[in-house]
């Protein structure tokens, strides 16, 4: 069995035309390289395993071979899903964070497979999904290397300069009045109540918390906003070592304490208890990972930043994740896919939603300030 990450049998549902796609891919790469013969041998296309969002394929040929994005099947939200724009943050961050793939194109012709999509490099390398492959035979030493090593490109990103890098207008709205905190807990309250169905959670004493307690912006930086484990990509004669950092759908300009929230959401541990073990999607739970709250402690270490208590930023992890879920799950619920994944997100919603409540129950109970220390944001 390969460490390298392999593409598999296409989900039923999620199949592309083939001859569309072949037509238009050998067409474009012919034109745009007259001296070269393009694209050659019959077309076959797989489909990588993860996702439950923007779905990922590899496209080969005998001389080439792409990786493919598109945005899910069936009806989505409108500003949802923007292909182009992931692949434009992608080109416009490359220089300035080498660890992305090079985007070979973008095509908005729908008449192909009846959507936006974009092509760009396959990095070969391993993927750390639920469990790491059994030939990857770290150490507890070697598991902890690789554990701060992630976390490091979280940081490293957050430390771009996204005026240099030509991305000031990435997250830039018509209501700039409101802070990012705010516009997070705006926005994914009205999503959640947007997706919910009659067997659903309702968050609404979350959701309350949330909008009582948020803490100002500590500071303004590009964010991955979908940053974890089986989003990276690792090298596999050093494995140790990320070559890549994958899925900038979400990615904009926000705080970074949001982000790290969003990323601490998936972290599950080895102690969690068994139903949030079964929601692990990354291999958090491996001796030497990092606990979560080791996570706050290096990242705020490393980045200077000061806070008096990251409870408000993990409470809107795990709603903002209980959104996103639920969101897959309305799509099931009302036939608009047929993934049977989504079938028990419902369940995963109301778990999330009780382990909020008991964040908030303890945090009430040491009787700490929810957000951060305004007076002194950096060390």
């Amino acid at each position: 069995m390969s460490l390298v990450d392999q593409a598999s049998q296409i989900r039923s549902g999620e199949e592309l035309d083939l001859v569309a796609l072949d037509d238009y891919l050998k067409v474009h790469f012919r034109s745009i390289d007259s001296d070269k013969q393009g694209l050659e041998g019959e077309i076959m296309i797989r489909q990588f395993p993860g996702g439950a969002s923007n779905l990922t394929y590899l496209v080969s040929y005998d001389n080439q071979e792409f990786i493919l994005r598109r945005p899910p099947f069936g009806k989505i939200a409108k500003s949802a899903h923007d292909m182009c724009r992931e692949a434009k943050i992608m080109q416009a961050l490359k220089p300035v964070y080498k660890d992305i793939p090079t985007i070979f194109h973008i095509c908005q012709n729908h008449h192909v497979i009846g959507c936006d999509f974009y092509l760009m490099e396959r990095l070969v390398g391993i993927i750390p999904r639920e469990n790491l492959p059994d030939e990857l035979e770290l150490s507890v030493k070697e598991t902890r290397t690789l554990c701060t090593n992630v976390i490091d490109k979280l940081i490293e990103l957050h430390q771009v300069n996204y005026k240099t890098a030509g991305l000031s207008e990435l997250g830039s709205r018509p209501d700039k009045t409101e802070d990012y905190v705010t516009r997070q807990i705006k926005g994914w309250s009205k999503r959640y109540k947007n997706a919910i169905t009659d067997d659903a959670a309702t968050f609404e004493e979350v959701i309350q918390w949330l909008t009582d307690n948020m803490p100002t912006d500590i500071s303004t930086c590009i964010i991955h906003n979908d940053f974890r484990f089986d989003n990276v990509v690792l090298d596999p004669e050093h494995p140790l070592a990320i070559i890549g950092v994958l899925d900038w759908e979400m990615a904009t300009l926000g705080d970074p304490l949001m982000d790290l929230g969003n990323s601490l959401a998936y972290w599950v541990q080895a102690d969690d208890d068994k139903f949030f073990q079964s929601l692990r999607r990354q291999p958090t739970h491996l001796e030497g990972m990092l606990s979560r709250d080791e996570v706050i402690e290096y990242y705020l270490e490393k980045s200077g930043l000061v806070v008096d208590s990251f409870d408000f930023y993990q409470i809107y992890g795990l709603f903002r994740l209980a959104a996103i879920i639920q969101q897959l799950y309305y799509r099931y619920y009302h036939g608009q896919t047929q993934d049977k994944r989504f079938a028990h997100f419902v369940q995963a919603g109301k778990y999330l939603e009780q382990r909020c409540l008991t964040l908030i129950s303890n945090h009430k109970s040491t009787g700490l300030n929810t957000g951060l220390n305004t007076s002194n944001h950096t060390k």
